[in-house]
């Protein structure tokens, strides 16, 4: 049977989880017509899995472009996360919170960077296992004591909640979602998109955008070009407390632990270079819980209650790419954030909006075409290969 075509939209969207969300929900806020199509479920790759820190782990440790963006972006959090909650009931729980980052740090270099870009940092003498509430004790207590980098202004977002708010108010604002939707071809004609063919058909559009994360590169197949994103997986666990032992986020080196409001603690990641290999390891699982209950031994007798990964999209310098295709007139991509695409969603939905319907923008934005020209770069900047 031959696929039927659908109603043309102006414009379709491949990719759901948060940065096809977020662009969606800016675009039909600027009158567009929206279609999303989505390989699997609404939000539930990457997006979903990680842990919603809305920060770099240590911002003086990336180049200019990546800070730059996410800094506009975080400023938009707090007023875009609350016309979430207002609209469609989800709290997607943003919390100012703050975040510690434990040595090894260069404390100097941290130091040096925060007061460049006007960054509130703070130095604190912390003991190492920590206390419960952190924040409160600067004292030795008896055991051996470190010098700590405090970022008092840095908040986060609950991942999966703030999926369920974008997905709702995309709903509300009369975007179409097509869950299970493989895309599998691209007919073009004289450097034009004229339609898409799916596993659910033929879709037609006046503009088409990428968002699909780690897949991108595949989706785009042969209009790649130079484009580099590649996946890299990420491991977390998840536990439950009835008095949750932190108040603020902590860090040290890659590893994280983030308090949520209602008891939960997440704990991760790993960096891992799989290709498309989404299985967790009892190896990592052992690793991560080594370093974590150095760190909060109150870990040592706590059932793990969740174990999980996800496929992030790394891309050169973790420079995402936001912008026009440059051969097809109306193919566009948002996509290549590596582990900042929940911090920076507002602000590159924005900016793909702005681009699109010839807004000013509010930021330098040419750093973010680069990643079309990427091909011989290495996508995996500071990455572990763990097994």
């Amino acid at each position: 049977m031959k696929p039927r075509t659908l109603t043309t939209h102006d414009i379709i969207i491949v990719g759901a989880g948060v940065i096809g969300l977020a662009t969606a929900l800016k675009l039909l806020e600027s009158g567009a017509k929206v279609r999303i199509l989505e390989r699997g479920k609404t939000g539930m790759e990457s997006s979903w899995a990680g842990g919603g820190i809305l920060s770099p782990i240590c911002p003086w440790n990336y180049t200019d472009a990546v800070t730059q963006l996410v800094h506009y972006s975080t400023t938009l959090f707090p007023d875009w996360s609350a016309t979430l909650h207002n609209a469609t009931g989800i709290d997607p729980e943003y919390h100012q919170c703050g975040m510690i980052v434990l040595p090894p740090v260069d404390i100097q270099n941290a130091t040096a960077w925060c007061a460049t870009h006007g960054i509130n940092m703070q130095r604190k003498i912390l003991p190492i296992p920590l206390p419960v509430e952190v924040n409160q004790h600067t004292a030795n207590d008896g055991s051996d004591s470190i010098e700590a980098v405090v970022l008092p202004d840095i908040a986060q977002i609950r991942n999966p909640r703030l999926l369920q708010a974008l997905r709702q108010r995309v709903i509300q604002l009369g975007g179409h979602l097509v869950e299970n939707c493989c895309v599998q071809n691209w007919k073009v004609q004289q450097n034009k998109i004229l339609s898409i063919q799916s596993s659910c058909g033929i879709f037609e559009a006046d503009n088409y955008i990428i968002a699909a994360g780690a897949w991108s590169q595949r989706v785009l197949g042969e209009h790649a070009l130079g484009l580099n994103i590649q996946p890299v997986k990420g491991q977390m666990l998840l536990f439950k407390f009835d008095a949750q032992p932190l108040s603020t986020i902590v860090v040290q080196e890659s590893l994280y632990l983030i308090p949520r409001q209602d008891g939960h603690l997440l704990l991760g990641s790993t960096v891992e270079n799989t290709g498309f290999d989404k299985r967790i390891t009892t190896s990592v699982r052992r690793k991560l819980l080594k370093q974590a209950q150095s760190i909060l031994p109150q870990l040592h007798d706590r059932a793990v209650i969740g174990h999980w990964s996800g496929l992030r999209p790394c891309s050169p310098l973790n420079i995402p790419t936001i912008g026009r295709h440059p051969e097809l007139t109306n193919l566009y991509l948002n996509s290549g954030h590596f582990r900042y695409g929940v911090t920076m969603a507002p602000a590159s939905a924005e900016i793909l909006t702005n681009t699109i319907t010839g807004s000013t923008q509010q930021i330098d934005v040419s750093p973010y075409q680069s990643g079309w020209s990427q091909c011989h770069s290495s996508p995996f900047p500071h990455t572990t290969h763990l097994k």
